[in-house]
């Protein structure tokens, strides 16, 4: 039983660093340091965008609209954490 939390946790970790990773490549692009006509750049953003576009479109469709400021990344990866801690409570008590 240990080994499937353990794996869950993995899994949600992975999933976190995904997250870290969009945001700042985020941050990169709009700031200019980051070019889309890279061919490495776009691969990249293209494969985060379609890993986490899905999750954070549910996102979106329940929070309230706040212009120019998304919040799901940052209810992305607190949903991450609070999960991280479940998964973590019920490890230690079974």
């Amino acid at each position: 039983m240990d080994t499937i939390f353990n794996i869950l946790l993995l899994l949600l970790n992975v999933a976190w660093w995904f997250a870290v990773a969009h945001i700042i490549m985020s941050w990169l692009i709009n700031f200019g340091v980051l070019n889309l006509h890279q061919p490495i750049v776009a691969q990249l953003w293209d494969g985060l965008n379609r890993l986490l576009e899905p999750a954070y479109s549910r996102i979106r469709r329940v929070l309230p609209a706040t212009g120019g400021l998304d919040l799901a990344p940052l209810v992305f990866i607190l949903g991450i954490i609070i999960l991280q801690m479940i998964v973590s409570d019920l490890r230690f008590s079974i």
